[in-house]
């Protein structure tokens, strides 16, 4: 998609950068690292050189012809350049307009838009030249990642740390893509699990965290899209979106999305959603007794299937209809039926057996199933999953 120029700097972050510029890749951008001499001391340029597969950048200096010229060859061509970690030492460089090395020469010669993530000690992060100094950047239209709170390799905890690489990548990522793709588009997203509650305490629910949903919610709304989150019980903080809905059960989930179903361009039932529960909910706990309890479950009304009813009668049309299907066996057969049966669009099958995807997990291992056939994903951090989910119903929302 883009060139990315990853600079590194020398701070102990540094070695994150290694995970940066792989996920990078994993979005589909082509990555070249740019090294400060202090960077090298903390990660070897090798380590770069294998995993973005292209020659290290270490000086300006290099023999060769018109070597005292790349920096501004490379300005030329890369999306987006990017440092992290980003040390004082840089960020006070870049805001007094120093050229001293590769790469920062390389940020006054650049018209591709600058993002960097800071990290360093509390004190530094909290210092008033370092905070004049950002100041002066992001007035400039640098775009700063604020550093994580947590321990520090200096023994201290506090704000300074490196942000996750994932989120850096995130950012970065959303920096390269055109904005506004899905601008003026009403979305509507469903996540995490649902409570069938059996008396005040007890409950039947599932292993669903949310993250999936949430995922795909901030990622329509990081496109521009005006996304309603209706979120069963989860303890996630919710993505930046225009409604945020919340429910318990799915008679409760039921009645959030089929009052906001009209005028969606689409509606993603990312939700785990009850299929079963208990006849009646006990006012009272149920006490305890020597034998065995029985318990009448009834179904539960059947949101995606209601939705490609209406559909299928001539009602939301023009609405794109994306479910998932999270089995554990007979995965790509039961999603093609779920399709079929509940007129949708796309499934996105998932094989919640697997290890180390699905519920719960930060990763997910899925396969695409629409009209055309399957598209099976490799196993990909969630937020890359509802990336491919998203660029997806953009193609669908343009037939």
């Amino acid at each position: 998609m883009s060139l990315v120029a990853l600079g590194v700097t020398g701070g102990i972050g540094a070695y994150k950068a290694v995970e940066i510029a792989r996920l990078l890749q994993q979005r589909g951008h082509e990555v070249v690292a740019i090294m400060t001499r202090a960077a090298q001391n903390f990660v070897g340029p090798v380590t770069f050189e294998a995993i973005t597969r292209r020659p290290v950048i270490t000086t300006q200096w290099e023999p060769g012809a018109n070597a005292d010229i790349e920096h501004i060859a490379l300005a030329s061509d890369i999306g987006l350049l990017l440092i992290a970690p980003a040390t004082a030492n840089i960020i006070g460089k870049m805001a007094a307009g120093i050229a001293d090395d590769f790469l920062t020469s390389l940020c006054l010669a650049t018209r591709a838009p600058v993002m960097i993530a800071p990290a360093m000690n509390t004190n530094m992060w909290e210092h008033p030249a370092v905070r004049a100094n950002l100041e002066i950047l992001t007035k400039r239209g640098v775009l700063v990642i604020e550093p994580g709170v947590g321990f520090l390799a200096c023994g201290w905890e506090g704000k300074g740390r490196l942000a996750e690489p994932e989120d850096v990548a995130a950012a970065a990522d959303a920096a390269l893509r055109p904005s506004g793709t899905l601008s003026g588009r009403r979305v509507l997203v469903t996540a995490g699990p649902t409570y069938e509650d059996l008396d005040p305490v007890r409950f039947i629910g599932n292993r669903s965290s949310g993250k999936m949903g949430f995922a795909v919610a901030g990622e329509a709304a990081r496109r521009g899209a005006q996304v309603t989150l209706v979120a069963g019980p989860t303890r996630l903080d919710p993505p930046g979106v225009a409604e945020i809905v919340r429910v318990r059960s799915a008679k409760e989930m039921h009645g959030a999305v089929m009052a906001r179903a009209e005028g969606c361009a689409a509606i993603i039932m990312a939700a785990a959603v009850a299929d079963y529960a208990p006849e009646r909910t006990s006012v009272d706990k149920v006490p305890k007794t020597a034998g065995p309890l029985s318990l009448t479950l009834v179904r539960t009304p059947d949101i995606l299937g209601e939705l490609g009813a209406l559909r299928s009668d001539g009602g939301l049309e023009r609405t794109v209809l994306i479910g998932f299907a999270a089995e554990t066996s007979d995965v790509l057969e039961r999603a093609r039926e779920k399709r079929r049966l509940k007129h949708v669009d796309l499934i996105v099958a998932n094989d919640v057996s697997s290890p180390n995807a699905g519920f719960d997990s930060d990763d997910n291992l899925v396969t695409l199933v629409d009209e055309a056939g399957e598209e099976p994903l490799p196993l990909l951090p969630k937020n890359a999953v509802a990336r491919a989910i998203i660029d997806r119903l953009e193609v669908l929302l343009q037939r």
